[in-house]
């Protein structure tokens, strides 16, 4: 075929429509290495000769690409800055209120976004669960609504080379493995109906050593227990697992089976999970990152009558499969990360003794331990950080969470009135210069890690007649500070990895006065980006290490770094000594705190 350049084209439309003036094509530089006619633009909408020429010109010749992204000539690759430029990547982040897509650049950027809030559904005192169609319904609405904004804003779907998942963790869904059909709702991650059945549990012969296997103490948060009551309560679920037609999963699994066109996909369903969200099953070796016999063994789960997703890489170009119906139909599910996993990721935390910390209601640490699982001597979570695959070793994270961060800031201003908004809290705390001796244990339901006192209860100490609210607006946001700073000790005691850095996001993350204490308290500094969706981004970072958007982790330490706010420690060691020890101490004195009833049955 004869081929032609951007030069040819007023001889072509000379030579063969006479009738057709040469000026209607604007030239323009190319911008990049390759010919393309997209470099040649027209004014107004072409005559139908000039459509007719434009075809003559071959593979060159493209009067209306479909994208903006075209193929390189063989023998010539695109560099990571044109690959960024043009290529984005969704993000489906299913949450426990709420589910949202959003779709990044490859600077990490949201360019668009949508998001759905839906019914959580609480028949007990305890109880909390969802409807699975109702979450696989907000995932395909979000996605379908965010591609139209994209759209809109002058995109093409061509140029969005996959999707990550990330999602809310341990929240336990069962469906019939032939219909595809949920046979019982969701049953969420803080559900707490098993904590009779996990007394039960932690009396059982072995239960002892079941942390050191798969990295998590006996709860009423893994989804094993989950599993197990359901399956001694519901006989439509018993049933099925009898009849070996039980598939058990968390919520990145059931979405990406239905997602995937579930058992109408030609070849068969796809039916999977990633290591972070297996790793809070309690059934997972931490070490092979395989379903251990021992485990399965414990909770009395028979293999051959449960069908278990395979554990895969947390980033896979085919592992995942891809979408089968909607606007991004064929693109391919490239990525998935339990939601505080990605958000590590979202935050660059590649490196052995880098922290984050999302402030939200509560507070959830991860710490990367490096390539093999530290189990805690302090009662902290080992857990997977990452596995993307590749030949990569998998990552491990030490965790930890707070019970109380910004319920605390809910607190002073719904039960005491102190504040009117969560917005006033830096102005009202900053109305004084220190706490004026004032301590607030926000123990409202025990302590966690480190700590794990359970009959420990919320206390004010140091109040005097000179105490007014600034101090103890202050004093509230050192208590989520003082219980990250011990979590963060612990955490480098048992790994052997000095903290680095402290990457933070959440609601309360917004409080610059919160994150420089948080900064003094920790002795290291905090990172705080400007764009906080860090959990949908790390997502879409295991999704485009997979299809090339980014070939290695160096590529990413640029990603998010626009307009980030470092803390850094300011207030002397000498004075967060002290405030430290008295923060311990008037943790030792909020325990032993006895319900009234609790004290009536010891009369």
């Amino acid at each position: 075929m004869q081929q032609f350049t951007t030069a040819d084209a007023p001889r072509l439309v000379q030579d063969n429509f006479d009738d057709i003036n040469p000026k209607d094509f604007i030239e323009q530089e190319p911008k990049s290495k390759r010919p393309r006619t997209a470099d040649i633009l027209l004014e107004e909408q072409l005559p139908q000769g000039l459509l007719k020429a434009a075809d003559l010109a071959g593979d060159f010749f493209s009067v209306k690409p479909e994208s903006d992204h075209e193929q390189l000539p063989e023998g010539i690759e695109e560099t990571a800055e044109e690959k960024q430029k043009h290529w984005f990547v969704g993000s489906v982040d299913q949450g426990t209120t709420s589910t949202r897509f959003l779709i990044f650049n490859g600077h990490g950027e949201p360019i668009v976004s949508h998001q759905i809030e839906f019914e959580n559904h609480y028949p007990n005192s305890g109880w909390h669960e969802h409807d699975p169609m109702t979450l696989l319904e907000s995932v395909e609405t979000c996605i379908e609504k965010a591609t139209e904004k994209f759209c809109e804003k002058g995109h093409h779907i061509e140029d969005i080379r996959s999707i990550g998942i990330t999602n809310q963790r341990e929240t336990t869904i069962l469906w019939d493995s032939i219909t595809g059909e949920p046979l019982y709702n969701a049953v969420v991650w803080p559900d707490t109906r098993t904590s009779a059945l996990v007394r039960e549990l932690k009396n059982k012969p072995g239960a002892e050593k079941l942390q050191e296997t798969c990295g998590l103490p006996l709860s009423t948060y893994p989804s094993s227990v989950k599993l197990l009551w359901v399956l001694q309560n519901v006989e439509l679920v018993r049933k099925a697992y009898d009849e070996g037609r039980l598939s058990f999963g968390t919520v990145d699994s059931w979405l990406i089976y239905k997602l995937n066109g579930g058992q109408d996909r030609e070849g068969g369903p796809i039916f999977v999970t990633d290591a972070t969200n297996a790793s809070r099953t309690m059934f997972m070796n931490l070490k092979t990152l395989q379903y251990d016999d021992e485990l399965l063994k414990f909770f009395e789960v028979d293999r051959t009558k449960l069908n278990l997703p395979k554990i895969v890489p947390s980033s896979d170009p085919t592992a995942y499969g891809s979408l089968v119906r909607g606007p991004l139909k064929g693109v391919p599910i490239a990525g998935c990360l339990g939601d505080q996993s990605a958000a590590l990721v979202g935050q660059c935390g590649f490196k052995p003794g880098q922290a984050k910390n999302t402030y939200g209601t509560g507070c959830f640490l991860l710490y990367n331990v490096g390539n093999e699982p530290v189990i805690s001597k302090t009662g902290l979570l080992a857990t997977v950080a990452y596995d993307f695959g590749k030949g990569r070793k998998p990552v491990y994270a030490l965790e930890g969470s707070i019970a109380v961060a910004g319920s605390g800031v809910k607190f002073l201003q719904n039960n005491l009135g102190i504040i009117n908004s969560s917005s006033e809290v830096d102005t009202v705390a900053k109305s004084v210069p220190d706490n004026g001796g004032v301590t607030f244990v926000t123990a409202f339901s025990g302590l966690f890690a480190p700590y794990w006192i359970d009959d420990a209860k919320g206390t004010l100490f140091g109040v005097t007649q000179h105490t007014n609210k600034g101090h103890i607006v202050r004093a509230t946001l050192e208590a989520t500070c003082h219980q990250t700073a011990a979590i963060l000790d612990a955490m480098a005691s048992d790994s052997g990895h000095a903290l680095d850095i402290l990457a933070v996001d959440g609601g309360l993350s917004n409080s610059d006065l919160c994150m420089q204490i948080q900064a003094d308290l920790s002795g290291v500094p905090v990172d705080r980006p400007a764009m906080r969706e860090t959990t949908a981004l790390g997502a879409a970072i295991a999704a485009g290490l997979a299809t090339g958007v980014w070939d290695e982790l160096e590529e990413l330490h640029e990603v998010n770094r626009k307009g980030r706010k470092i803390f850094y420690p300011e207030t002397d060691k000498k004075t967060v000594r002290r405030s430290r020890k008295r923060w311990e101490r008037a943790v030792e004195m909020s325990r032993g705190w006895l319900q009234e009833d609790e004290d009536e049955d010891d009369e």
